[in-house]
């Protein structure tokens, strides 16, 4: 593990995020700052460059806010901690992010010395989580009631009607359901950790730190077997839409930055029963056994269907749609998957992979292409450009169009004036 936790800063107050950059002694405090930026756009294409442990930023922000930010984020680096910066008095709103693995909340104006202070306190938490994955629990004379049923049923199966029974009646017993009516759906996942030789070589200790991470967001119960970690989740379906895939890439993304180890993830379906769990950890492993054996990352059983298994076929099809779909202003990663019935970090994957950039960068490449193109083909305004393109907020546009073009629409349409009139611009 680095030494040093990796820092991106963020704040459209170009004094005082610089100001923050240059008069912080991050070293002396144990981070290394890898970046700053003026926006959420920005931001966020940061995170995705450089993985950073911990993102400190305003929570009003041109473009994408604080809290906006704080969810993309979560969506391609869950593991990632983010303080706020705000100069509101706004517990309320800040609270809307909680959830997005906020760890500190500082309310402007802040001092150089009051913050070097909050980012001590900030190091201790890091230092803490980590050394919380990192620990190795103490093996027990025996397992408890849950894990041994869980153990049972993902194992062996559940033989017939009365031994589903009998076995959601123990469930109620050791507090695994609620009671009568609780009925959870339940997913499996397999986890393995790697050695230089590209073999399992899974510890013990790796199942209770798998388990705390499962543990934020599902109800969850994790065990050893022979070469890697079995972890059953249950929930409602709602709970496994919104958290399955950020769990799936805080495993391996957390085994890496904290043990320096490759993690490899095998999801399975989610089913509705308990008695489905033998099949869901079939399932899973199987998705283990089929994933990209030299990476780390998730694999879903889900993805494993013949029209998407080999990636490059899914990254064509995944351009294809976003050629069609681009002008729609909610177009995201999680959206073109549904298109696709791919998991957001299995098609991000592949977009990374065989288009050799982030999706992120994907779609504003050919919303800008099209963007130059109606510039020098037609008389559309600016705004209406913008629209065509899939932005609503017309400076958000102007300030990507400049990002990547190197000069703003409005000054590209002079310039091109100029060189068909034969005109200075």
């Amino acid at each position: 593990m680095n030494a040093l936790y990796t820092v991106v800063v963020a704040d459209d107050e170009d004094e005082l995020r610089e100001a923050v950059c240059t008069m912080i002694p991050w070293q002396e405090l144990g981070f290394r700052l890898a970046g700053s930026a003026s926006n959420g756009l920005d931001a966020l294409q940061l995170v995705e460059e450089h993985q950073p442990d911990l993102l400190l930023t305003d929570i009003r922000m041109p473009f994408i806010s604080g809290i906006e930010l704080a969810r993309q984020v979560r969506q391609v680096r869950p593991m990632t901690h983010i303080a706020f910066l705000s100069g509101y008095d706004d517990f309320e709103y800040a609270k809307q992010a909680i959830q997005y693995n906020i760890i500190s909340y500082m309310l402007k104006p802040l001092t150089v010395k009051g913050l070097v202070e909050e980012l001590k306190i900030i190091r201790r938490k890091i230092d803490a989580q980590f050394a919380d994955f990192r620990q190795e629990a103490p093996q027990e004379a025996g397992l408890d009631a849950r894990t041994a049923l869980l153990m049972a049923l993902a194992l062996d199966g559940c033989p017939d009607p009365e031994g589903l029974s009998q076995a959601e009646a123990c469930a109620r017993r050791c507090g695994l359901l609620r009671d009568g009516n609780d009925k959870p759906c339940c997913t499996v996942i397999v986890s393995t950790l790697l050695n230089a030789d590209g073999a399992a070589d899974t510890p013990p200790s790796f199942a209770a730190s798998v388990d705390r991470l499962a543990a934020k967001y599902l109800r969850s119960v994790s065990f050893f077997v022979p070469g890697k970690v079995v972890t059953v989740l249950l929930g409602e379906p709602a709970d496994f839409e919104a958290y399955l895939y950020i769990l799936a890439d805080e495993i391996p993304q957390i085994a890496d930055r904290v043990l320096g180890r490759r993690c490899r993830v095998g999801i399975s379906r989610t089913a509705n029963s308990l008695s489905a769990l033998h099949n869901a950890y079939c399932e899973a492993s199987e998705a283990l056994r089929q994933g990209d054996r030299g990476q780390s990352g998730a694999q879903f059983f889900g993805d494993l269907g013949p029209a998407v298994k080999g990636g490059e076929l899914l990254c064509r099809r995944a351009l294809e749609a976003l050629d069609q779909h681009y002008m729609d202003t909610g177009l995201s990663l999680v959206s073109l998957s549904g298109m696709l019935d791919v998991s957001p970090n299995h098609l991000s994957a592949c977009i990374k992979k065989y288009a050799g950039e982030t999706f992120i960068n994907t779609l504003v490449r050919r919303r800008m292409e099209t963007a130059r193109e109606l510039l020098s083909t037609s008389g559309l305004k600016v705004r209406e450009i913008a629209a065509r393109c899939g932005y609503t907020d017309q400076h958000y546009f102007s300030y990507c169009f400049k990002k990547y073009c190197g000069e703003s629409p409005n000054a590209m349409r002079r310039r091109l004036d100029g060189e068909r009139t034969g005109e200075e611009p």
